[in-house]
């Protein structure tokens, strides 16, 4: 399936100094004529940072997908039954929200978009962004390595001597990671050595 003809649900969780970068990424998908489905955490939704004011975000991704945010779980839900999208990508993913995924624990809008889209066996893409990532989160992404139909953004240590557990998806490969899991492949290498 090529991207041009994919409707793509696209999630942001709150990793807040990487969401811009994704806000690339997003156009750039939109740009390629994939049909977005925009979803954002509660706390994505809901959270003024240093990096963006809520209301102004959800205006700013409204704009470039032309669809209303899912920020609920009563509209989450709906993903599964209906199956509204052939690939989700959840960049970025929070350790929080990783966990959750890896645990089966669905009490967000995003881990039920998740859990609704995955029932339909169609692939869940994971763009890792978390300071624990080689931390205690770090048996949570083998987990999640090893289930069928979900896949991983590569990603790289984000500053291995300042901060060594944190992990982070590398944005410019989010696209060609949805295009390979709509093959049902993993894009390689998944890991990515920053020098130190």
């Amino acid at each position: 399936m090529e991207l041009k003809n994919a409707r793509i649900g696209f999630a942001l969780t709150g990793s807040f100094c990487t969401i811009p970068d994704m806000l690339v990424t997003l156009e750039e998908l939109v740009g390629l004529c994939a049909d977005v489905i925009p979803i954002m955490s509660e706390i994505v939704y809901t959270t003024d940072t240093r990096f963006f004011n809520a209301k102004d975000l959800i205006r700013h991704v409204e704009e470039i997908t032309k669809k209303e945010v899912i920020h609920s779980i009563k509209a989450a839900e709906p993903i599964g039954p209906q199956k509204l999208m052939d690939a989700l990508v959840i960049a970025p993913c929070t350790g929080n929200t990783l966990s959750k995924i890896a645990n089966g624990i669905n009490d967000t809008t995003v881990t039920m978009a998740s859990k609704a889209h995955l029932r339909n066996k169609r692939p869940l893409i994971i763009a890792v962004s978390t300071n624990d990532g080689l931390g205690i989160n770090a048996k949570n992404i083998g987990q999640l390595l090893s289930v069928k139909n979900i896949f991983f953004v590569p990603f790289s240590q984000d500053d291995a001597v300042k901060k060594p557990n944190s992990l982070i998806a590398k944005p410019e490969l989010v696209i060609p990671t949805i295009a390979e899991a709509l093959k049902g492949e993993q894009l390689q290498p998944v890991l990515y050595n920053i020098p130190v």
